[in-house]
């Protein structure tokens, strides 16, 4: 990234996020993915002549979920409008949306920096609205029209042009996606396309107040093609102005195979849509009562279960990020903990560290949820107790985390029925060691001259000659004391 030190860039984020509502926004229709193509349609949400949209509940009891949890402004009346543009893929010719009297307003969230800062980023308003159908470009037809998507509900989220770099966009983005996965109204796929970002980017010289000409860009399905597509489009816009040209407003599409960005259209305007009340929906009438009654169904929401974990469990703060990514993984970490005896080694933090490591590596190698993995939290727990409890060690744990893996077996099961209890007789370990000691006498001897590391290469002889099963703590000890006497 080249961007010129006289300039800074002005970001604002569209953020569309597709609600986990069983049927669509205005008709019974579901909206299952994957469904085959214009299965999942009706007259109400293909605009068929005399029908009327209700709206469902649930869409709004979403929304006011995602205001409450960015601290937004909820409005007492919002007001769904017409959006009117004409495209193959929106069968009424217009798209049910919000404008001037939107449901949340003037909200925020918190972006952590890679410097350790905090970056407070403006929410201008979140409204409700549906979504529109999906063209798919044929080799053989020009373009086929699936109008499963039609109807489907979205929340849109709108920032103020607070972000300066695509870094800041990108922790702001990931912070938008924990939170709406956290409330569970969204699944957060990028990829499938429930969570769409779009950017609108000017750039200014620094210390300038007006803004610049913006343009918008659009079709970035990861956060990585988000901040390489912010990154393109700053540098070109500083390009254009350093070589005395000028930038226009208009759109342009991100592709990820070129890295480039290339013009789509002229930005439209909103008067552009021509947007109106939609005369067949009655405004949308919000009480205190039924914000009191949401906001008492929130969950805990990422940054304080992060601030808890560090508290609660003595986790550092690297831990406490990483196991509070996603809900899945800090519920999976939280009901391991509770299952935790005091003689566990490290406490909390070893449960960390089998979670962030073992747990974490099967997970994404194998493509799973969270809540598909085969090892239960006690289970895991029940591990973890027993190298705590002297039973086994940490590198027989390995094995039968392996083998939990493979049948689901409680640990004390799979200990007794492969015989891997640890050896903690210092009787006959002593006698391990004698040997040892004896059969290897030129090591013994550096070790006398003050080569204090061969103890590690004792220590791997009596773990090898214990196939494993030696008490590492127990071994040492004695090691120690035999050394220590010669």
């Amino acid at each position: 990234m080249t961007i010129n030190d006289k300039y800074e860039a002005v970001i604002g984020l569209e953020v569309h996020a597709q609600l986990l509502t069983n049927s669509k926004a205005f008709c019974s229709c579901t909206t299952k993915f994957g469904n085959s193509p214009n299965s999942n349609s009706c007259p109400v949400c293909l605009g068929m002549p005399g029908v009327l949209p209700v709206l469902n509940k649930s869409v709004v009891d979403f929304v006011l979920k995602m205001g409450l949890a960015t601290h937004c402004q909820i409005a007492p009346k919002s007001v769904f409008a017409r959006k009117n543009y004409f495209y193959p893929d929106l069968p009424k010719g217009y798209q049910i949306s919000q404008y001037e009297e939107p449901i949340c307003l003037l909200g925020y969230v918190d972006a952590e920096l890679n410097d350790g800062t905090t970056k407070r980023i403006g929410i201008t308003r979140i409204h409700m609205e549906e979504d529109a159908g999906k063209s798919i470009h044929d080799v053989d037809v020009d373009t086929l029209v699936d109008v499963n998507r039609c109807g489907v509900p979205l929340i849109e989220i709108v920032s103020e042009p607070d972000i300066r770099s695509p870094h800041e966009a990108h922790q702001y983005l990931a912070m938008i996606k924990q939170i709406v996965t956290y409330l569970g109204i969204c699944d957060g796929n990028m990829e499938e396309g429930s969570l769409r970002c779009d950017a609108n980017v000017s750039v200014r010289l620094k210390g300038e107040k007006k803004l610049g000409t913006k343009t918008e860009v659009k079709n970035m399905n990861s956060f990585r093609h988000v901040e390489r597509a912010l990154e393109y489009e700053i540098d070109r816009q500083v390009g254009l102005i350093e070589d005395g040209g000028s930038v226009i407003q208009e759109t342009l599409l991100w592709d990820a195979d070129k890295n480039v960005a290339v013009s789509m259209r002229s930005k439209e305007e909103a008067h552009d849509y021509r947007y109106f009340p939609d005369p067949d929906l009655v405004p949308v009438l919000v009480n205190e009562r039924w914000i009191t009654e949401i906001r008492s169904t929130l969950p805990e929401l990422p940054r304080e279960r992060r601030n808890r974990f560090i508290e609660q469990f003595g986790l550092p703060k690297y831990d406490a990020d990483i196991l509070t990514v996603e809900k899945d993984l800090a519920d999976y970490y939280e009901n391991a903990a509770v299952h935790l005896s005091a003689k566990a080694p490290e406490g909390y933090k070893s449960i960390s560290n089998w979670v962030m490591t073992d747990v974490l590596r099967v997970v994404n190698d194998e493509h799973l949820k969270v809540s598909d993995f085969p090892v239960t939290p006690s289970n895991l727990a029940a591990m973890v107790n027993l190298i705590g409890d002297g039973v086994i060690s940490g590198k027989i744990a390995k094995e039968v985390f392996d083998e939990m893996l493979k049948t689901q077996e409680h640990p004390k099961v799979i200990v007794e029925r492969k015989g891997l209890v640890q050896v903690s007789d210092a009787g006959a370990l002593e006698k391990i060691i004698d040997e040892i000691l004896s059969k290897n006498p030129a090591q013994l001897g550096e070790y006398r001259k003050g080569k204090a590391q061969l103890l590690g290469f004792f220590v791997g002889e009596a773990m090898k000659a214990t196939k494993g099963k030696g008490n590492p703590k127990v071994v040492n000890e004695i090691l120690r004391k035999k050394l220590g006497n010669t």
